[in-house]
């Protein structure tokens, strides 16, 4: 039965040539809302370097870093007290003091940062000196002076540190508090952005270094400590447990977070999360929080991301990444229906980039890769993690499932170049109710379009120019200015092709490939609700 071209907005839809089965076309007036979509991430930047660094030649070719790899003695039995633990922990973990220069006043009493969802904490105001956090500057124009605070953690005898980018990020100068009551002044070997660590270094030997362990083998349930300095307040120790693994926030960067409910601050920021052997298990660098301050939820990025980031910041100045040259997205039970395989782990190929590694060795769009370089694929967001550790040059077996099938296949990894984007897409939204494509409108991709949303023009389907916000297609993630590229693994041309592809729907949901903001991914709109 032919439905209204009324879909969910309840309102004719005038000159439209178009009205098969809840799918309109309408022209695209010039002012496209903003699109709906977040833009693809296709990789990862390299790391920055400070002058410092370069022009340091006799720095060595590796950390003399104390591991102990071994698994953690999980007793089941009470503990009195983690005295022991700390006093072992604490001439490790230091405080650090940055200054830096800005053009900009901050307005009075406000660090710029109150309102962030995930608070990176770049420090917190101090001292009566403070010109650029509390407005007491001249007024003059001129370069104002921020002072922070964060910690950092020995690695090494000779005086390497490990830190948050966050922490040190623009600093003109900092200073180190050790525990032993000297002050020394440390300059900046690396910085990495990605994984929000930096390594800088003060001139000193017989440091007392902490020793690092395996966090792979770290357990939800383990009992942490995180050692740090909140609110400037002096070195503090909390404690609580591991509350889970591998957690990402924006997936934007290399993400791998440990994430703990022992109390977690302004300030912590770069300090040490050990377990009941006093090893580092994570730097402590960010939490979810709607008041600023801890409410038990916390992240730290893995030991094991560190050293990967301190080894190739002293080995190479900069952090080598590997390319792999697709777009992901996580599997959710819809999209593995869609594409006939059982299993919900993984990371779904949304779009190869053409003359990739992925595109050299057979990977295709709408491939789940469930195995690479013998590790398992969770999510995309840890495949994205492997693929930047990964040494370019090396070739890696990859396991994927097409259509049902397992394919073993071999990648040979390129160093990723500073122009390539991220390889990264979390699937917009979830699985709405109603019609399928109820109450969208698409149009046709003109020239001045494409100019207007950046489209390339290699780029070929229906522009979605009206999406009703209670359609699940709109629940599904389907915004004004996305491009509908397949409806259910058949390609779609023009606005013609996406009314065809729904005239006849069969099961209850639908799977649409769409582009948006420089890249593609998939989403699924369920119809259940159609009788």
């Amino acid at each position: 039965m032919p439905l209204s071209a009324r879909g969910c907005l309840g309102k004719e839809v005038s000159n439209s040539k178009f009205s098969m089965n809840n799918l309109t076309r309408k022209s695209l007036t010039r002012a496209v809302a903003a699109l709906g979509g977040v833009a693809l991430i296709a990789g990862t930047s390299l790391a920055l370097t400070s002058p410092d660094q370069q022009n340091n030649s006799s720095k060595p070719s590796s950390l003399n870093l104390k591991v102990d790899e071994a698994p953690l003695a999980r007793d089941p039995g009470s503990r009195s007290s983690y005295a022991p633990i700390v006093q072992k922990v604490a001439p490790s973990v230091v405080k650090i003091f940055v200054t830096t220069e800005t053009s900009e006043r901050p307005m009075s009493g406000m660090s710029g940062r109150g309102n962030d969802f995930f608070r990176r904490f770049f420090g917190d105001q101090f001292g009566p000196g403070n010109r650029g956090f509390d407005g007491d500057g001249d007024g003059d124009g001129g370069p104002q002076l921020q002072h922070a605070l964060g910690s950092g953690v020995i690695v090494s005898p000779d005086g390497y540190i490990l830190t948050n980018n966050h922490v040190v990020k623009d600093a003109k100068e900092i200073q180190i508090a050790l525990n032993d009551g000297r002050s020394l002044t440390a300059k900046v070997i690396g910085t990495d952005p990605e994984s929000d660590i930096a390594l800088i270094k003060v001139n000193a030997n017989d440091l007392h270094a902490l020793t690092l362990t395996d966090s792979d083998n770290v357990q939800v349930g383990d009992v942490v400590l995180a050692i740090g300095n909140p609110f400037g307040v002096g070195q503090t120790v909390t404690s609580g447990i591991v509350s889970a693994k591998n957690r990402a926030t924006s997936g934007e960067m290399d993400e791998d977070f440990i994430q703990t409910d022992a109390a977690i601050n302004p300030g912590n920021s770069g300090g040490a999360l050990v377990d009941t052997q006093g090893r580092l298990v994570g730097i402590n660098t960010a939490i979810l929080s709607r008041s600023g301050g801890s409410q038990g939820i916390g992240f730290a990025v893995p030991s094991n991301l560190c050293r990967w980031v301190m080894d190739s910041l002293v080995k190479t100045g900069h952090v080598e990444r590997g390319f792999l040259g697709v777009q992901i997205q996580d599997l959710t039970p819809s999209l593995a229906q869609a594409f006939k395989t059982e299993r919900t782990n993984g990371a779904l190929v949304s779009d190869v980039t053409a003359g990739s590694p992925a595109d050299a060795a057979g990977i295709k769009s709408g491939d789940v890769i469930v195995e690479f370089n013998g590790k398992p694929v969770e999510n995309a967001s840890q495949l994205k993690l492997h693929v930047a550790e990964t040494a370019p040059g090396s070739s890696v077996p990859v396991v994927v499932n097409r259509n049902g099938e397992t394919k073993n296949l071999s990648i040979t990894v390129r160093e990723k170049a500073k122009n390539e984007l991220a390889s990264s897409k979390q699937e917009q939204g979830q699985n709405g109710q109603g019609d399928a494509l109820h109450g969208v409108a698409v149009g046709e991709l003109d020239q001045q379009t494409r100019e207007e949303l950046k489209v390339p023009a290699s780029v070929h389907g229906a522009l979605v120019s009206q999406v009703s916000p209670n359609s699940a297609a709109y629940e599904a993630g389907l915004r004004e200015g996305d491009v509908i590229l397949e409806i259910n693994h058949q390609p779609v041309k023009n606005a013609q092709d996406a009314v065809k592809l729904t005239a006849n729907r069969s099961g209850n949901d639908t799977l649409v490939k769409v582009w948006s903001h420089g890249g593609s991914h998939y989403l699924t709109v369920n119809d259940s609700n159609v009788g």
